[in-house]
């Protein structure tokens, strides 16, 4: 053990060795010293300062195995690591609270799988630009590996039969897993778009168009009342005519009245509803 880094005096009532920088022991020295604070968590009390500083102790000696999981993933840009950091140290956390030296195997076997698994947990919860279910986000890796397996023994992309067969999946849940596919990654409907003619074109400039009837929204919000407040008769007549679209003869034919009758049935209705609008408005 580095004399740099450790002091083996007496900590206050205990056998612990205190550090003077827990976070600076070298992996090979953590090793052995997190065996002396493991056993010292065992017959202390919890809540003492005593336990606190063992397991204090022992999660910034340790720092180096979130630091080793986390380079698994270092991919993914220097912002990202470091909330991968943060979330590795949770699962180092967990793995220290549940660690026993009666395991009979080492921390570090023990701990890793908990750092991983809580890095892995942060992506399937927060990567997804889209919440998909568990299992799609889960029938998506799958679908990527056969793709790639059959892309390479094939030499060309594969079917949804032959990926289906691969994967030991109906076809529906294929096609659905590739759907999901979509919701992993989104863009900006202001990001730029590269050699567009002036420059500043954005995504939102090619998607989309207005909507003519967004208009009428007002409309028909004001128009329900009016309507409901007509009897059964006249709500009856604007229904076949404006929604099933019935010509003036076929609801004369209906109501057992001329066409000319219809027509000036229809006429008072929609001045008396124009009148109402106008009032609104």
């Amino acid at each position: 053990m580095t004399t740099t880094t450790a002091r083996a005096t007496d900590h206050a009532t205990t056998d612990m060795p205190e550090i003077a920088d827990p976070s600076k022991v070298a992996p090979r020295d953590a090793r052995e010293l997190s065996k002396l604070f493991f056993e010292q968590l065992t017959v202390l009390e919890e809540g003492t300062p005593e336990h606190q500083y063992a397991r204090n102790t022992l999660i910034e000696m340790n720092m180096s195995l979130v630091r080793f999981a986390a380079g698994r993933f270092r991919s993914r840009g220097p912002e990202e690591m470091e909330d991968i950091v943060q979330v590795g140290m949770i699962g180092l956390i967990k793995a220290i609270d549940r660690f026993e030296l009666t395991r009979e195997v080492e921390f570090t076997s023990f701990a890793v799988p908990y750092i991983v698994g809580e890095i892995k947990r942060f992506f399937r919860d927060t990567s997804w630009a889209v919440h998909v279910p568990r299992r799609l986000q889960e029938a998506r890796v799958q679908l990527a590996r056969a793709t790639e397996e059959l892309r390479s023994r094939l030499g060309r992309t594969p079917t949804t039969a032959e990926l289906s067969e691969l994967m030991s999946l109906p076809e529906d849940e294929v096609v659905e897993a590739r759907l999901a596919a979509n919701g992993y990654n989104s863009a900006s409907l202001d990001a730029a778009i590269n050699g567009s003619e002036d420059g500043e074109s954005a995504l939102a400039d090619f998607i989309g168009a207005d909507d003519a009837a967004l208009a009428l929204v007002d409309d028909f919000h004001a128009l329900a009342p009016m309507i409901a407040e007509l009897d059964e008769r006249d709500r009856q007549i604007i229904h076949w005519r404006f929604v099933e679209e019935l010509t003036q003869k076929d609801i004369g034919e209906r109501l057992g009245v001329s066409q000319m009758h219809v027509s000036r049935l229809i006429s008072r209705l929609l001045a008396r509803l124009r009148e109402g609008m106008l009032s609104t408005t």
